[in-house]
């Protein structure tokens, strides 16, 4: 009787702990995925193609300190789901936020951009690289800005 006991607290403890597992290392998209999916779709000759409203975005005269934002529209013009693996700015101040689902064929979504001009007085161009499934691996955008210098 004990022994069944145990058997089943021993079952019941392995059932437990793989149902409760969240999220591993394995269950995230790293870049040799992102590399075989990318030749997997480019040898059936599907590939997600991305087009953005705009190539660069001007805020204009803002002053120092200010944060401001804005969006970029990328549009799926391929074959496949657009996937974004990873967006990152030239320099902290400049983060981009996009969407974490693909974008199915035909399909738009946001990347909003912010930038904090906080001790960034004068001209300023910042980019935005977006990793995807592409072709090229990766897309390029960027915002410009004249800061005005906060007065001290």
């Amino acid at each position: 009787m004990i022994r069944k006991s145990l058997s089943l607290l021993a079952i019941s403890f392995v059932f437990v702990v793989a149902s409760c597992k969240k999220e591993s290392a394995a269950d995230k998209i790293t870049d040799s995925d992102m590399k075989a999916l990318q030749e997997q779709n480019a040898i059936a000759g599907k590939l997600a193609k991305v087009e953005l409203d705009k190539e660069v975005h001007d805020f204009g005269t803002i002053n120092e300190g200010d944060i401001v934002e804005t969006e970029f529209i990328v549009k799926n013009v391929g074959d496949s789901d657009l996937l974004i693996h990873d967006a990152k700015g030239s320099c902290g101040c400049t983060v981009p936020l996009p969407p974490k689902e693909p974008i199915k064929p035909g399909d738009s979504a946001p990347i909003k951009v912010s930038f904090d001009s906080k001790g960034k007085p004068g001209l300023q161009e910042k980019s935005v690289t977006i990793v995807t499934n592409t072709a090229n691996g990766h897309e390029m955008f960027k915002i410009k800005a004249n800061v005005t210098p906060s007065k001290k």
